[in-house]
């Protein structure tokens, strides 16, 4: 059974962002559960050393076999906890672990542009970046069907 783990970079849990990411994962899990790591949920815990729930999401980021990585596009980029949760991973953390960049702009460009820098990090990470979820606000109420049609064009097991 492939393990999929959700990481919604949105400081605000239960995001617009994070409702996103969460219906992708659900798309991608099919019958299974994905596990959902609301990263603003993490607070301060982020920059402390030994924090246990921290510990526990950098735990399931390199457990996971597909991570769907989602953020709302801040000063052009992707969040900054996003960014704190992420640099806790060793180097190569996720070699052989899909990753899908998910990320929610107000407009198209920023969107696009913002992917390409998620999809950059994953990638030094080591991990295979699929192709990316670029998203406006504007489109966020039809999550769910936004979801599936990402998933029915997702391959697992192609690298699709």
């Amino acid at each position: 059974m492939t393990q999929i783990v959700v990481v919604s970079g949105n400081p605000r849990p239960g995001s617009r962002t994070s409702i996103l990411a969460t219906a992708v994962g659900q798309a991608l899990a099919g019958p299974g559960t994905p596990e959902i790591i609301e990263v603003g949920a993490l607070g301060a815990g982020l920059l402390t050393p030994g924090d246990e729930p921290t510990a526990a999401a950098v735990a399931a980021l390199t457990g996971a076999d597909v991570l769907v990585v989602a953020t709302p596009t801040y000063k052009g980029s992707y969040t900054g906890i996003l960014k704190v949760l992420l640099d806790q991973l060793p180097a190569r953390a996720l070699a052989g672990k899909r990753a899908v960049p998910v990320v929610t702009a107000g407009v198209a460009p920023q969107a696009a542009a913002a992917e390409a820098l998620l999809r950059q990090l994953l990638t030094e990470l080591g991990a295979d970046v699929a192709e990316g979820l670029p998203v406006v606000e504007a489109d966020l109420p039809g999550s769910a069907a936004i979801a599936e049609k990402y998933a029915a064009a997702f391959s697992i097991s192609t690298g699709s």
